[in-house]
């Protein structure tokens, strides 16, 4: 059996090796290293495949989503609205910008904003909402849209864990993850199921105006050479990194299937195991059947409930079997985000959460003996 890994980033190499070498080459031999056409191609290629009307390259996914915020405008003191169980950096600009972060719960079964929580945290200091996508599928953005709408707030969606997903309006029309606010926010990230060798980042938006000022914002503030009519930073994607992004967004609908695939296969291991919860798909399909898109499944999280997860990461680990998890601390609790208006009442799901979920090596190269492996270690665990 081969190495089981977290992410196996050597192997999916491996299958687009000749294209991206071939590009490498191509961008050191023209040496159009900022901004050349490899960028300019990746940028028309995916927004054609989102079907928005603006992709702006940059650096990375959390400047991506400062330079979101930065083109909406928001001024210090402004209000905004997120989830308290992610990764930091979606709290971590809001603090940057010194505007206000507002942490709320999550949902128990999708692990996405609770939106009754996103309801009574509004108020007329509230801006923004920023909804993030986690784990792989999006949250409730009609109803989110709806609120927006009413109270008239802008949606910033943080998509770095979701890009190629879909999401369904009641109707039964689809969107993809990142198109449906104001503006998306996405990381390349090597992790990410859309990921470069080296840190990347993009904004969606189907704004002109909005997408004009981005622009600038990425360069320093400059539209013409030395003129600089906003205030910037610098966060372009480099031509390499395009390279790779671009040899791989025409695989990214495949890459997301095997990763479903992979979940279908976990989900049948331990469905119906007491003490484990498989990851709820919104659509209900919990099986995740061949036309799911709405969950790519950037990591698949289990909850454990009276089974020691310490305990257990101990002998995944003995077994050579990668785990993590994401995350163990919520934002409330963290040193950098702490604040006296929050009352551990408002944070019930956040606080179990942190203590129950744990994720298994999920990327497009796991195969049915790995998997095997794997679900067989837990099952032999968990039943002693």
């Amino acid at each position: 059996m081969r190495k089981i890994q977290m992410v196996d980033l050597k192997g999916q190499y491996e299958e687009i090796k000749e294209e991206v070498n071939a590009s490498f080459e191509e961008v050191l031999e023209t040496t159009a290293f900022i901004n050349g056409p490899k960028v300019h191609q990746f940028q028309k290629n995916l927004e054609a495949y989102l079907d928005v009307k603006h992709v702006i390259p940059c650096a990375n996914g959390t400047d991506a989503l400062q330079i979101a915020m930065m083109g909406l405008g928001l001024k210090p003191g402004d209000e905004v609205i997120t989830a308290d169980f992610t990764f930091a950096a979606t709290v971590e600009v809001i603090a940057l910008l010194q505007l206000t972060p507002v942490l709320v719960d999550v949902n128990e079964d999708d692990f996405n904003i609770n939106i009754e929580a996103l309801k009574e945290a509004i108020t007329p200091k509230t801006k923004a909402i920023v909804p993030v996508h986690l784990f792989g599928q999006c949250a409730n953005m009609e109803a989110i849209m709806e609120i927006a709408k009413e109270h008239n707030l802008f949606v910033i969606e943080d998509t770095a864990q979701a890009i190629g997903a879909n999401y369904t309006y009641k109707n039964g029309t689809k969107a993809k993850a990142g198109t449906i606010g104001n503006v998306g926010a996405t990381s390349f990230f090597p992790s990410k199921n859309l990921g470069c060798y080296g840190d990347g980042g993009a904004i969606f938006t189907n704004d002109d105006e909005l997408a004009h000022t981005i622009r600038g914002i990425v360069n320093h503030g400059m539209y013409e050479r030395y003129h600089h009519d906003v205030v910037g930073v610098n966060s372009r994607l480099d031509s390499l990194q395009a390279a790779v992004l671009d040899a791989k967004l025409p695989r990214l609908n495949s890459y997301n299937k095997k990763r479903q695939v992979a979940a279908r296969k976990y989900n049948q291991a331990f469905k119906g195991i007491e003490g484990v919860i498989i990851p709820k798909v919104s659509n209900g399909c919990l099986d995740i059947c061949d036309t799911c898109d709405c969950h790519v499944f950037h990591q698949y999280t289990l909850r454990l409930v009276g089974i020691d997860r310490d305990a257990l990461v101990k002998h995944l680990n003995e077994k050579s079997i990668p785990c993590g998890v994401y995350y163990p601390i919520p934002l409330h609790k963290q040193k950098a985000y702490a604040d006296t208006r929050y009352n551990e009442s408002d944070f019930t799901v956040t606080n179990q959460l942190v203590k129950e979920v744990i994720s298994l090596p999920m990327h497009t190269e796991l195969d049915n003996e790995q998997i095997n492996y794997i679900t067989n270690t837990i099952l032999n665990y968990i039943n002693g």
